[in-house]
Order: C-alpha cells, then sequence, then structure tokens
C-alpha cells in the first residue's frame, strides 16, 4: 500500500516549470527551417534554371541538401548512428499520436500519422544536414546551436520535474538518458568539427580527402578475390564459429547502423514503459483482491464464491509477477539478439550475392523490380524499427502464457505436495510419446533391412532407392495405412504448436520469412529484405566499384596525358607485371580465334614416348577440338591421323587462315 501511495503522489503532482515537449516539437520547426534554408542557399546546383535569370541573386543558390547517404557511404556512420538515437524519444511518438493538438475522425490517422512523421523529420533535419553539409563552418555553428537547444530543454525538464505517472521518481531521467548521451555525443562531434574546419581555413591543417567510389576495405576484399586460397585455413575460435567472426572487409552502411542504434532505444523505453504499467495492472490486482475480501467479510458468509476465490486471486497475482519479470527479461535478451543477429545476416546474405549465390533465397524473389528495391530502401529502417517492439510484444505476452503453463503444470505442483503424482503424469506422457516414435524409428528400420535392395557398390554409403519383396511390401503398407491414420492427428496438433511456435518466436525477424514456401510473396517484410539487399549488392559490389574505379582512373590519366603540353615528352611506360599480363590476354585471345596456330608454336624436341610428346598430342587433340566448334565437325579425331598428319588436314579449307587477330600482335 505504500507504493500505491507513493505513486499516487506521483500522479497527483504538478509541475509548474515543466515543459511541454509536444510542444516543444512543433515549435522546433521554426528554427529548424531557418536553418534548412541557409544551408540549402549555400548548395550550389549543377544545372541552372530559368528563374536564375530573372534574379540573379539567386544564380546557382538553393541546392538539393541531403541529410546522409542511405545507399553508399561510409563516412560519419556513428555520428549519424547516434544523430537516429537522438531521434528515438520521438519516434516513440508517433506510435502514441500524442503529439495531436486536436482530435480528428479514424478515417484521416493515417493522414495524421503521415504529417507527424514529417513533422518529427524536419525538427531533427538539422543534426543530419549539419553533418554531411560541405559547409563545415557554417554546419558546426549550427550544429552546437541547435543540440545546444535540444540538450537544454530536455535537461531542464529533467531537472524541474523529475518524477512521472508510470514509473514514478526519476522517470524522466530513466527514459531520456540515452537520447541525452546521444546528444552530448553530437555536440562534441560538432565542436570537432567546427575546429577543424577553422584549422583548415587557416591553414593549419590538411582538408579531409572527399569519399571515394572504391574503400579501401572494398580493394582489399577484391585483393583476396584474386589471391591463391591459403592451403592451411587459420583455426577459428569458439567466439568466431558460434556467434560472430568479424571481417576487416567489410562495414555496415549508415542505414544499417543508424537503424540498429534507433532500435535499441525505442526497445529500451518500451520495455520500460510496458513493465511499468504492467506493475500499475499488477497493483490494481491488489486492490481488486482486498475489495473482494471487503466485500465477503461484510457478508459474514464463509461459503461465499467471493470469500472462496481470493487465495486463488492471491495465488495468481504472485504467478504472475514472477512470471512477467522473467519473461520480461528473456523477451527483452532475444530482440536484442535479434537487432545483431540481423546485422550478422545482413553480411552473410550480402556477400552470397556477391559471389554469385542465389539458393538461399526463394526462386520468385531472384530477380525482384528495380521501383521495388528502391523503395524498399525507403521502407527497411522504419519496418525495422516497428517489427522489432511489436515482435517483442508479441513475443512477451507468449512467453507470458506458457510461463504460466509451466508454474501451474509444474512448479505449484511440486511446491503443494503433488510431485510424485506429477512425476507419475510426466512418466506416462514421455513412455507414450517414445512408443509413438519408436514405431516411426522402426517403420524405418524395417523398410531399411527387408524393402530395399542390396548396396550396388560396397563402397557405397547407402542402399540406393530400389524396392524389394515388393509383395511383403504392399501388406506392410496395408495394415500400417490404419496406424498411421491415429497417429497422424498427434503429428498434425504437433505440427500446428511448431508452427505457432516458430513463427512467433521469429515475428521480429524481418530478414527470415515465416510463410510456407511457395507463400513467401505474402510476407512483406521479407519482400522488403531481400530488394534492400538486392539494391546493395547492385550499388556496392567491391568487384564493379573496382572496376569502375580502374575505368575512371585511366580515362583520368588519358586526359591528362592528353592536355597536358609535355605529353609527347612522356617516358611513362607500363610496368613488367601489366605488360606481361597483356601480352598472354593477346596471346589467349588470338589462339581461340586461330586455333591452328597452336601447332606453329615453338616447342621442344623430345622423344616420341616422353611425357612432352604426350603433351604435344593434347595439344593436337585441343586444336582439332576448337576448330571443330566453328565448323561443326566431329570432335573426336583418331589418334593415327593426329600422329602421322598434321590437324590442319581435318580442318575445313580456310581454317587455318588467320581471323581476328587483335592489335599489338608483335607483343605475342
Amino acid at each position: 500500500m505504500l507504493e500505491t501511495e507513493q505513486t499516487g503522489s506521483f500522479q497527483n503532482e504538478t509541475c509548474d516549470s515543466d515543459i511541454d515537449m509536444d510542444l516543444f516539437l512543433h515549435f522546433s520547426l521554426i528554427p529548424a527551417l531557418f536553418i534548412i534554408v541557409v544551408l540549402s542557399f549555400l548548395q550550389r546546383r549543377v544545372n541552372k534554371m530559368e528563374i536564375d535569370e530573372k534574379i540573379t541573386f539567386l544564380t546557382g543558390h538553393f541546392g538539393i541538401i541531403v541529410p546522409l547517404d542511405f545507399i553508399g557511404s561510409l563516412s560519419n556512420r556513428w555520428s549519424y548512428g547516434f544523430a537516429f538515437g537522438a531521434v528515438a524519444s520521438s519516434v516513440l511518438i508517433l506510435f502514441s499520436e500524442k503529439y495531436v493538438p486536436f482530435n480528428v475522425p479514424s478515417w484521416a490517422k493515417a493522414i495524421v500519422s503521415l504529417v507527424g512523421a514529417l513533422e518529427v523529420g524536419v525538427a531533427y533535419y538539422p543534426l543530419f544536414i549539419c553533418l554531411s553539409t560541405d559547409f563545415k563552418v557554417v554546419g558546426g555553428v549550427f550544429g552546437i546551436l541547435y543540440t545546444l537547444t535540444l540538450i537544454f530543454v530536455l535537461l531542464w525538464n529533467i531537472i524541474k520535474c523529475p518524477n512521472g505517472s508510470i514509473i514514478g521518481k526519476c522517470q524522466k531521467l530513466i527514459f531520456n538518458w540515452p537520447s541525452l548521451i546521444c546528444l552530448v555525443f553530437l555536440l562534441v562531434r560538432f565542436i570537432h568539427m567546427l575546429v577543424k574546419a577553422i584549422r583548415v581555413n587557416l591553414r593549419l591543417d590538411t582538408e579531409e580527402e572527399q569519399e571515394q567510389i572504391l574503400q579501401t576495405h572494398q580493394a582489399r576484399h577484391v585483393q583476396n578475390l584474386l589471391r591463391k586460397p591459403a592451403e592451411q585455413k587459420l583455426e577459428k575460435n569458439w567466439f568466431q564459429r558460434k556467434i560472430y567472426d568479424w571481417d576487416p572487409n567489410f562495414k555496415f552502411p549508415n542505414r544499417m547502423i543508424g537503424t540498429s542504434i534507433i532500435s535499441l532505444i525505442c526497445l529500451y523505453i518500451f520495455t520500460l514503459a510496458e513493465y511499468s504499467v504492467s506493475d500499475i495492472a499488477f497493483k490494481e490486482l491488489d486492490l481488486f483482491k482486498e475489495a473482494l475480501k471487503v466485500v465477503g467479510e461484510s457478508s459474514n458468509d464463509t461459503g461465499n464464491i467471493l470469500t472462496q476465490s481470493i487465495p486463488q486471486i492471491e495465488e495468481f497475482n504472485k504467478v504472475a509477477k514472477g512470471t512477467w519479470f522473467v519473461t520480461t527479461f528473456l523477451a527483452c535478451a532475444t530482440s536484442v539478439t535479434y537487432i545483431f543477429h540481423i546485422l550478422a545476416c545482413y553480411r552473410k546474405h550480402l556477400m552470397r550475392l556477391w559471389a554469385g549465390q542465389k539458393g538461399f533465397l526463394p526462386q520468385k524473389f531472384h530477380n525482384p523490380s528495380p521501383a521495388t528495391s528502391v523503395a524498399a530502401i525507403a521502407r527497411y529502417s522504419g519496418w525495422q524499427i516497428a517489427y522489432t517492439l511489436w515482435g517483442y510484444l508479441i513475443l512477451h505476452f507468449v512467453m507470458f502464457i506458457f510461463g504460466l503453463c509451466i508454474a501451474y503444470g509444474c512448479i505449484l505442483p511440486i511446491q503443494k505436495g503433488h510431485g510424485l503424482k506429477l512425476l507419475k503424469g510426466f512418466g506416462i506422457s514421455i513412455l507414450t510419446i517414445a512408443l509413438l516414435i519408436g514405431f516411426v524409428i522402426i517403420q524405418i528400420v524395417i523398410a531399411q533391412i527387408f524393402f530395399l535392395q542390396d548396396k550396388i557398390s560396397p563402397e557405397d554409403k547407402g542402399k540406393p532407392l530400389a524396392l524389394n519383396n515388393k509383395k511383403a511390401f504392399q501388406n506392410f503398407s496395408y495394415f500400417l495405412l490404419f496406424y498411421n491414420a491415429i497417429m497422424g492427428l498427434g503429428n498434425c496438433i504437433f505440427r500446428l504448436i511448431c508452427s505457432f511456435v516458430v513463427g512467433t518466436w521469429l515475428i521480429s525477424r524481418i530478414d527470415r520469412t515465416i510463410m510456407q514456401r511457395g507463400y513467401e510473396g505474402v510476407d512483406p517484410g521479407y519482400g522488403t529484405w531481400i530488394s534492400m539487399i538486392f539494391f546493395d549488392h547492385y550499388h556496392n559490389n567491391p568487384v564493379i566499384l573496382c572496376f569502375c574505379h580502374l575505368l575512371l582512373a585511366k580515362k583520368t590519366i588519358t586526359q591528362r596525358k592528353k592536355f597536358s603540353l609535355y605529353s609527347q615528352f612522356s617516358n611513362t611506360s607500363e610496368s613488367a607485371v601489366n605488360s606481361k599480363v597483356r601480352s598472354r590476354w593477346l596471346l589467349l585471345y588470338t589462339l581461340l580465334n586461330n586455333p591452328c596456330l597452336i601447332l606453329l608454336r615453338k616447342r621442344k624436341t623430345s622423344p616420341s614416348n616422353s611425357p612432352s610428346c604426350r603433351r604435344s598430342l593434347d595439344r593436337m587433340t585441343l586444336t582439332y577440338r576448337l576448330a571443330s566448334r566453328y565448323r561443326g565437325m566431329p570432335e573426336k579425331p583418331t589418334e593415327s591421323s593426329l600422329v602421322n598428319g598434321s590437324v590442319c588436314a581435318f580442318l575445313p579449307q580456310g581454317l587455318c587462315e588467320s581471323r581476328a587477330v587483335p592489335r599489338r600482335r608483335e607483343s605475342l
């Protein structure tokens, strides 16, 4: 009762200096729009418009500013992640719809949700554009001022009115400390960015290089692909084999890190709120029990049903409290594990696609449409946050129900001295299940021994799928038909239970479908995941980026030579390795288009029984096969014709003439 009165005092407490955070969110749009307009004015446009000719002051100004690169940028990843963390508390407001200052009809809730999401996005937009802008001094100043304002308002709200109606004492500090830490980190980052920009302008420091199309870790990934695999692989420890194996040649993009951080913070706040609400519900149940006790005592009837139900209510309240606490921890730990496991699956799936492996995906998702993939990039982060929160809530309730079943089915009977009776019932159930499983195993053993033919070869691992003793097998199938019909009922129920448990357990896993094979298209979350990884596969593939990087580098070198005044005096030459590789490639190209030249290549003379002579015969066979592919001739010449005569005798007329020899033939 003391806790109830204390909580009630917090509920009735009013703070005159309390700041309405919902109202502050509305008014924060004014400075946010001012910062957006200023940075947009400084941003230059590439293409000119008609208005530039009319208003010369706007020539080239008001370009499009980008908050962050959701596709391939890897710079400031943790800064953007903490910026997403600062938005987490406002994202939860969107679920409650408390920010709406007036009542709206039910049909307009979708529109109001869209307007609220845009409002939250605009309010925190300066945090992102101040990090990504090219004007570091202006971005640093605006970022410091805006972040300081958010920190001051949040601290003022926490200090002046720390208590709340859900948790009670220090509620606002417990709820808002993750967002506060994220804002402090951003403040330090903006200060560092401003100091760095000032030092660069004063020529006391060098300017950071712009992000290249090919990152260092991506180049190392391509180098590892071109290297010969090591004969002995490094032995991995238990953590690397079972949990996570860190790859230095892979980095997660801004989108994945930001989504993970905001999911963790939202899950933390959501778990606290849910547990606090459940605590209030249990206290209300205590009050209900006390009211029943008062009613029972006033009736002076010991046989009253209300009086008899009081011990059961007390027992249920005690069991439910303990079960709810344990399942809260388990569900929260499972959701946190899923957040990190999704990151590991993102890397695993992406590297499989880079290797050309699509077998882990359903057939219908092997080629998602481009429009779907582009839309999936915009949908993924929001859907992942919602899947995490709703998945935690659903999983928690299912765990709570299973926990109550275990408590009333196992723990309470043991506490009440019915352990032997419970053990006897468990023994009978386990024996029944063991017999059912045993009959299934016996059927498999009988089929293995009596109804399969013997091994074709003693070295085979198992018998072939060839039926033996057909008449006995027909009788075996006939008599077991009736028994398997009875046993199939239990298997059907077991299948339903397993499907329910696994589907509930994986409800927040957006990287894995919970639908049966063939119905994966009904799962929109899984379709979004596959479309997203295909988008990243096409835009962030290290091999493609390396190829584009080499093309751009070659083009840059060519342009420099072309426009240089002293290009005719350039003494630069290719390295010996590149020249050798080019020569071998031209040699291969020439021999593929002119197979008869293989016989004309110089080779050492040797005896007829030597290995080099046999290699010469193999060379003749290869020449004939290459030639026959061009003319549709049989691909198997006789050995005598290869030994006694030249391959050109078998070739059609004109085939030994040269075909499509590339340039720089003298290098061969």
